[in-house]
């Protein structure tokens, strides 16, 4: 079975994942990947408050992130397309602790689980956050500059 996950709801659930770090999404994301690879899953992953810019849809294996712009929130979308799914919503699982979410996942037939028990699945599933080496993670010169313009560039007259 599926799953549709409301990033930002599950991150502070993992061990070792904070809504604080720069990298948290693509942290999750590289457990997710080795969730999926594991369990043969697919999951669709959801994150709020993406920067203009930023694509709205990324590909990593079984794994599909959607960053969700501003003026819309990633429950909405979750909701939106479970909506779109009709009947076939029942064969997804929703992953929140979000009680509207949950309640809506469920109005449409999916199964839901709470982040804090999905959290312990990822875990049981593969290495403790910080066990393995990271894998390596490589960004186009274009989307280098998009992060250094929306963040800004270190300093160097400190």
């Amino acid at each position: 079975m599926p799953y549709l996950i409301d990033g930002h709801n599950l991150i502070p659930k993992v061990p070792g994942l904070s809504l604080d770090a720069i990298d948290d999404e693509i942290e999750l994301i590289k457990l997710l990947q080795e969730f999926c690879q594991q369990t043969g899953k697919i999951v669709s992953v959801y994150f709020d408050n993406a920067p203009p810019g930023q694509p709205t849809r990324q590909a990593y294996g079984r794994v599909t992130a959607y960053f969700i712009r501003r003026g819309s929130t990633a429950d909405e979308a979750i909701t939106a397309r479970l909506n779109g799914m009709g009947k076939s919503a029942r064969n997804w699982t929703v992953v929140s602790s979000d009680r509207a979410v949950q309640h809506n996942a469920k109005s449409f037939g999916a199964r839901t689980i709470s982040a804090e028990e999905f959290s312990l699945r990822l875990v049981q599933t593969g290495s403790p956050t910080g066990a393995q080496e990271p894998a390596d993670f490589e960004i186009s010169e274009e989307e280098m500059e998009h992060w250094l313009s929306e963040f800004g560039a270190p300093d160097d007259h400190s």
